[in-house]
């Protein structure tokens, strides 16, 4: 009787040869309170930071139009410069050449002035 009690006990013991349970197909579980992906506050912080670099591109693109009608502005001033510079020069040869001695005392004999040494004053300076 004692062997046969052990045998049972063995059986009993004994494992079963193992079984790879079977995959069953997903089927909803109990609602699991799942995360939202984007909270309130990160949607405020992602507003807020496109805002802030919309604003500072359209800052900049203003200062870079502004710089740009300054710089156009600079060159028409230059270019007028230039060219009352360019007339300066040519008055100056102008002058140079109607104040030669020759010129001046050709007009002055075509308006019949005659050079007397009683009327001539030396004036110092220049």
């Amino acid at each position: 009787m004692a062997v046969r009690v052990r045998q049972q006990i063995y059986y009993q013991h004994q494992e079963a040869p193992y079984e790879q349970p079977a995959i069953q197909p997903k089927t909803k579980q109990s609602p699991k309170k799942h995360r939202k992906i984007i909270t309130a506050r990160e949607k405020f912080l992602y507003i807020a930071f496109v805002i802030l670099i919309a604003t500072l591109s359209i800052f900049i693109l203003h200062k870079q139009s502004s710089i740009q009608k300054t710089t156009i502005e600079i060159e028409k001033i230059e270019r007028e410069i230039a060219e009352i510079e360019k007339q300066n020069v040519d008055l100056k040869v102008q002058v140079s050449e109607l104040s030669t001695y020759e010129r001046i005392w050709e007009k002055a004999n075509s308006l019949g002035l005659t050079l007397k040494e009683d009327n001539v004053k030396v004036v110092p300076g220049e």
